[in-house]
Protein backbone atom coordinates (compact mmCIF):
# COMPACT_ATOMS: atom_id res chain seq x y z
CA UNK A 1 0.00 0.00 0.00
CA UNK A 2 1.21 3.46 -0.86
CA UNK A 3 1.88 5.36 2.40
CA UNK A 4 1.17 8.67 0.64
CA UNK A 5 -2.30 7.48 -0.40
CA UNK A 6 -3.05 6.22 3.11
CA UNK A 7 -2.01 9.55 4.63
CA UNK A 8 -4.05 11.48 2.03
CA UNK A 9 -7.11 9.35 2.86
CA UNK A 10 -6.65 10.02 6.57
CA UNK A 11 -6.34 13.77 5.94
CA UNK A 12 -9.54 13.73 3.91
CA UNK A 13 -11.34 11.90 6.73
CA UNK A 14 -10.21 14.61 9.15
CA UNK A 15 -11.54 17.27 6.76
CA UNK A 16 -14.90 15.48 6.60
CA UNK A 17 -15.01 15.30 10.39
CA UNK A 18 -14.22 19.01 10.75
CA UNK A 19 -16.89 20.17 8.30
CA UNK A 20 -19.62 17.88 9.70
CA UNK A 21 -20.80 19.71 12.82
CA UNK A 22 -22.91 16.97 14.40
CA UNK A 23 -20.05 14.46 14.40
CA UNK A 24 -18.28 16.51 17.08
CA UNK A 25 -21.07 15.64 19.52
CA UNK A 26 -21.20 11.94 18.64
CA UNK A 27 -17.60 10.75 18.23
CA UNK A 28 -14.02 11.95 18.60
CA UNK A 29 -11.90 12.72 15.55
CA UNK A 30 -9.55 9.78 16.18
CA UNK A 31 -12.45 7.36 16.59
CA UNK A 32 -14.02 8.63 13.36
CA UNK A 33 -10.80 7.99 11.45
CA UNK A 34 -10.54 4.52 13.03
CA UNK A 35 -14.08 3.68 11.84
CA UNK A 36 -12.84 3.84 8.25
CA UNK A 37 -9.43 2.19 8.53
CA UNK A 38 -8.01 0.77 5.33
CA UNK A 39 -8.13 -2.98 4.92
CA UNK A 40 -5.86 -4.64 2.38
CA UNK A 41 -6.78 -7.75 0.39
CA UNK A 42 -4.45 -9.21 -2.24
CA UNK A 43 -2.33 -6.07 -2.05
CA UNK A 44 -5.21 -3.70 -2.81
CA UNK A 45 -7.20 -1.48 -0.45
CA UNK A 46 -10.82 -2.50 0.09
CA UNK A 47 -13.55 0.15 -0.06
CA UNK A 48 -14.89 0.91 3.43
CA UNK A 49 -18.41 -0.15 4.36
CA UNK A 50 -20.92 1.69 6.52
CA UNK A 51 -19.80 1.06 10.11
CA UNK A 52 -22.10 -1.07 12.25
CA UNK A 53 -23.13 0.40 15.56
CA UNK A 54 -22.75 4.00 14.42
CA UNK A 55 -25.55 5.88 12.66
CA UNK A 56 -23.95 7.78 9.79
CA UNK A 57 -25.95 9.91 7.37
CA UNK A 58 -25.83 9.29 3.63
CA UNK A 59 -23.96 12.50 2.75
CA UNK A 60 -21.15 11.79 5.19
CA UNK A 61 -20.81 8.20 4.01
CA UNK A 62 -20.68 9.34 0.39
CA UNK A 63 -17.99 11.90 1.30
CA UNK A 64 -15.94 9.09 2.88
CA UNK A 65 -16.31 6.93 -0.23
CA UNK A 66 -15.27 9.81 -2.49
CA UNK A 67 -12.24 10.46 -0.27
CA UNK A 68 -11.29 6.79 -0.51
CA UNK A 69 -11.58 6.78 -4.28
CA UNK A 70 -9.58 10.00 -4.64
CA UNK A 71 -6.80 8.71 -2.41
CA UNK A 72 -6.49 5.19 -3.81
CA UNK A 73 -7.32 5.49 -7.51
Amino acid sequence: MDPYAARLYEMKLVEIYKRTEWLHYEISQNDFVKLFHVEIKNGKPIRPEKPEGFDLDRDTLLAVLVAFRQAFS
